[in-house]
């Protein structure tokens, strides 16, 4: 299964004293990698149609190398539906074309009502998941 790939160039503001990306910050590229995969235009809709939206129900992020200013980095998602109510975005950050991630993250999204609790995850969401990374289940 191909992962979905969102480009990041690191700029100096992302870095900490050290130099090196500011850990914090792979959570906001994880998140842009995701916006992008699922569609801001879907998430715009689904948010203003519905009432539904994303929240993150776990989040593991295991660090192996830093990045530095100047980086260009590659966010590579991949998915996989745990339930009818949680989907596992699998999300590996690489310097470029690089085999080997600097951070690993997985991240359990589960989508919630406009009165803040869950609810299934929608159906256009599941139907793209399953083409996409070929799930049957």
């Amino acid at each position: 299964m191909t992962p979905h790939v969102h480009p990041v160039s690191i700029y100096y503001e992302d870095t900490d004293f050290s130099g090196l990306v500011y850990h914090a910050n792979y959570l906001k590229y994880c998140e842009r990698g995701r916006e992008h995969l699922l569609g801001r235009d879907r998430l715009v809709s689904m948010y203003r149609d519905s009432g539904v939206g994303f929240v993150v129900y776990k989040a593991e992020m295991t660090f192996k190398q830093g990045a530095r200013f100047g980086d260009e980095l590659q966010v590579r998602t991949r998915v996989e539906l745990a339930s009818d109510f949680r989907a596992v975005f699998h999300q590996d950050i690489h310097r470029g074309d690089e085999a080997a991630p600097l951070v690993q993250c997985v991240i359990h999204l589960v989508a919630v009502g406009p009165d803040d609790k869950l609810v299934r995850l929608p159906a256009d969401v599941i139907e793209m998941t399953r083409a996409r990374f070929g799930q049957d289940s």
